[in-house]
């Protein structure tokens, strides 16, 4: 809708439902339903980036400058749903983006819950322990395959360590969220980006991203993982919001080559 957002999601207290509505006057109206309501309209500052210091940020790239400039309400947030986080991340992981969201509608509406409040027809993502009890080719109807299922179960039975992660500091949060078998440094930067509002998050080992920073800031069609860090380390502390100000800016180096394949997850 029109200056409003609407959110299905879980809390430490239980499900909830909020909506988001910018005022005339320029503020966001927060109304919330559900066990999970009050931690909602207490939380939501965080949500909308309130703790986010983007006024630190000076940097000297004439590219960035202008994109400073463009997007200057541009706050990263966090959500902390750390593992509602970790669900999207996983469906992600070596797939087209299309196709990690379809299998994320079908999850949501095989597994979930109706969210609370009015009959918005919105759901609540599933639970850990629905996700642990879930055999891992009941997932293949989905569109996810072995592994992506059992990164997701393992996930689920450890969603209390993960969820733990919004009280430590980011570097040590991001230790913790890579260690767990199956996630990784892009899964943990990808996590903490969005649960976390981690603003130097960088997610190494994508396919796109170190040829979207060489040509943005470099003017290089191609780039690795070292270039890339290379070309962000002087905004170390703010990379994360570097890679933001690029996508939202519609960012991309010049493409070549064959797209990675796609597969029938059924199949494997």
């Amino acid at each position: 809708m029109g200056g409003e957002l609407w959110r299905a999601t879980r809390t430490p207290l239980g499900p909830g439902t909020e909506r988001l509505r910018l005022t005339p006057g320029g503020a966001v109206e927060v109304t919330a339903w559900g066990p999970g309501a009050g931690w909602l309209v207490d939380h939501a500052p965080g949500l909308l980036g309130d703790g986010d210091r983007p006024a630190d940020f000076r940097p000297d790239h004439p590219l960035l400058r202008e994109l400073q400039r463009r997007f200057p309400g541009l706050r990263i947030g966090r959500t902390e749903a750390v593992f509602e986080a970790a669900m999207g991340t996983i469906l992600e992981q070596k797939v087209p983006g299309k196709d990690a969201w379809r299998s994320w509608r079908a999850l949501v509406r095989a597994v979930g819950e109706p969210a609370p409040g009015p009959p918005m027809g919105l759901l609540v993502p599933p639970a850990p322990e629905v996700l642990c009890r879930t055999p891992y080719h009941a997932f293949h109807p989905l569109g996810v395959e072995r592994r992506r299922a059992e990164t997701l179960r393992r996930a689920a039975a450890h969603a209390g360590r993960l969820a733990e992660t919004t009280s430590l500091p980011l570097d040590e949060a991001r230790r913790r969220l890579g260690a767990l078998p199956g996630l990784g440094p892009w899964s943990a930067a990808e996590i903490a980006l969005v649960a976390l509002g981690d603003p130097d998050a960088v997610s190494l080992g994508d396919y796109h991203l170190p040829h979207q920073v060489s040509w943005a800031l470099a003017g290089e069609p191609r780039g690795s993982d070292e270039r890339m860090l290379e070309l962000l380390e002087p905004y170390r502390g703010h990379r994360g919001r570097v890679l933001r100000l690029l996508f939202v800016a519609g960012i991309q180096a010049p493409r070549r080559g064959p797209r990675m394949p796609l597969y029938d997850v059924a199949r494997r």
